[in-house]
């Protein structure tokens, strides 16, 4: 049986431990809540205060339920007050040397069977736990930022925990109505170590100027669904915590490179950059503490007419190809007001690709997101034809076919002869090396990449892809086309995976590397990213939509072009696909999918 905890301790009363104190008065349990100073333990009042109070304001607790919940903590200056707990949690800064001596104290103090906890988010818990005489009753609880309202809980055992010790935490973590993950101590746990690697490659495309901040993290919150994107998220988090996160990482998980914080990181640390906390970081803030954004030096000042300055003028569309990704855009276009010249290989694809285009502008009449009349307006827009000459008089070609460079080149040299001077010639490959495309024609100025994601209709973004040919009157043409469809362009360089595939699947492959190694499951990994992430899909639910082969063909393509070796895809990935677990459309992948 469980053991009860009745009166817990928590050490460091920062915006995270007074966020624990508050999950634990929140379920009925008496909280010891203990800080150095008689300063810091108002502040760590105070921050309760506020966030029982804003929860009261919201209508998310009774006034009666959060004054109790005041009642059951006792606030107090120095561990001695923490002698009679049966469980104390530490949350004080990263910092190895301050754990290692406050474990120390708190052995000393403690009772010989209370247990003690860190809430470590990197450091190792095994070398916490041998500044004590009892490192079997030592374990990582690592709660996630707010922890009143995160449901997720890494339990982290060392080689030396006792296993009464994890199934007493484990079953207090189901106490608290939060999703515990247990697994063993490395570096960064789950959480962490899938997502600072991430991050990190976030800030090295930011620091080589590939992309601007606010098109990184428009196409990770538009293109993944991503509840931030990464550089916003960097700056709540702390700049300053990211970097000692990805250090210990960097130390204790093998030094791999993905790991090592981008110089930009440190530099900002050293000015004193440390995100929303400080009031700048990656962004500038209203005031230290503050989640709004206010222009700086570094905002893009232009609005969206204003990049539309040297655009072409654009009234009508050529989109050649016949799959999903055609019809799509054919009927983005056509709702948007332009004339649509849709040119495929023959009549028969003709038709069908008409039909595609009719049922989905249907489905949008029966769902009531489109009147009969913008339907029949739109439909009327479209012409139909089967050879490229249609396109003589066109001022944007869309070309949709399929992913091989050779089909893309012979395509775009055909267009370079058809198409009059100053037609912007657009490639919507999501793989392939635009520059290649762009030099099969005596124009390559005019060329640029358009990566609509699918389905077009629904989803908001395109990666503008501009190579070191394309004339900045073309990417502004291709942004403004972007803004009067209704989507976010964001701007990229030439490069394997542009924004999102670049960041996502990497992330991705870690996952798998992570199951391989047998440090924990799919379902626990997957658990971990939604419930501690926020993300809207575990890693191995993504790669089972996205298909395996799909995503060890992207990974292979980000690894032969950046040569980096945490990019090399993992074996299992590769073993997976050769079996011909391919994901849901093979109803096997990481799970299987037969009984759907």
């Amino acid at each position: 049986m469980a053991r009860e905890f009745s009166t817990v301790g928590v050490v460091g009363l920062g915006t995270m431990g007074a966020g624990i104190v508050e999950v634990f008065a929140r379920n009925g349990i008496d909280v010891v809540a203990v800080e150095i100073s008689e300063p810091a333990l108002e502040r760590g009042r105070a921050t309760l205060t506020g966030s029982t109070d804003r929860a009261v304001a919201k209508g998310k607790l009774a006034a009666a339920d959060r004054d109790a919940l005041h009642e059951r903590v006792h606030f107090a200056v120095g561990l001695d007050a923490l002698h009679s707990v049966d469980l104390v949690i530490e949350a004080v800064p990263e910092h190895l040397d301050l754990k290692q001596r406050i474990f120390a104290e708190l052995d000393r103090v403690c009772r010989p069977e209370t247990i003690l906890a860190t809430n470590t988010s990197s450091l190792s818990v095994t070398e916490i736990s041998v500044a004590t005489t009892r490192p079997n009753q030592v374990i990582g609880i690592h709660f996630f930022n707010p922890a009143p309202v995160m449901k997720l809980v890494e339990v982290v055992r060392t080689v030396v925990t006792s296993p009464e010790v994890v199934a007493d935490v484990e079953a207090l973590c189901a106490r608290l109505g939060k999703v515990d993950v247990t697994i063993n101590d490395r570096a960064g746990f789950i959480a962490n170590a899938l997502l600072f690697g991430y991050l990190n490659h976030a800030v090295g495309m930011f620091e080589a100027h590939y992309a601007t901040r606010e098109d990184i993290d428009a196409a990770m919150k538009l293109g993944c669904g991503l509840p931030m994107g990464p550089l916003a998220l960097m700056d709540l988090i702390g700049l300053d915590t990211a970097y000692e996160i990805l250090d210990t990482m960097y130390r204790r998980g093998g030094r791999d490179r993905r790991h090592a914080p981008v110089p930009l990181l440190k530099q900002m640390v050293t000015a004193g950059l440390l995100g929303r906390k400080s009031g700048r970081g990656f962004y500038t803030y209203e005031r230290p503490g503050s989640p709004v954004v206010v222009p700086d030096e570094a905002t893009p000042l232009a609005t969206e007419a204003a990049l539309a300055d040297g655009a072409r003028a654009i009234t009508k569309v050529g989109v050649v190809g016949s799959g999903t990704m055609a019809t799509g855009i054919i009927e983005v276009f056509a709702k948007a007001g332009y004339e649509v010249v849709s040119v495929t290989r023959g009549a028969e694809k003709s038709a069908k690709v008409c039909e595609a285009v009719k049922t989905s502008l249907n489905k949008g009449v029966v769902r009531g997101k489109l009147a009969e009349a913008d339907r029949d307006a739109a439909l009327g827009r479209i012409s139909w034809s089967a050879t490229l000459d249609h396109l003589a008089d066109v001022d944007l070609v869309v070309e949709a076919v399929v992913e091989e460079l050779s089909v893309k080149k012979a395509l775009f040299a055909s267009l370079d002869e058809i198409c009059k001077p100053g037609v912007v010639l657009a490639t919507t490959t999501s793989s392939l090396p635009v520059i290649d495309v762009a030099m099969a024609t005596h124009r390559p100025a005019d060329v640029v990449g358009l990566h609509f994601f699918n389905p077009a209709p629904v989803m908001p973004l395109v990666e503008v892809v501009r190579t070191i040919r394309t004339s900045p009157e073309t990417t502004a043409t291709a942004r403004a086309v972007c803004a009067a469809l209704g989507k976010t362009g964001v701007v990229c360089g030439d490069r394997s995976g542009f924004i999102v595939n670049a960041l996502l699947f990497p992330y991705l492959n870690d996952a798998v590397k992570m199951l391989e190694a047998s440090y924990s499951t799919a379902d626990d990994i997957d658990h971990a990213m939604k419930l501690g992430c926020g993300y809207p899909m575990g890693p191995f639910e993504l790669l089972d939509v996205v298909g395996l082969d799909v995503s060890l063909a992207i990974q292979r393509e980000l690894y032969l072009e950046l040569r980096e070796p945490g990019f090399a895809p993992a074996p299992l990935l590769e073993h997976l696909v050769t079996a011909g677990y391919l994901g849901r459309k093979t109803r096997r992948g990481f799970r299987d999918h037969s009984h759907r």
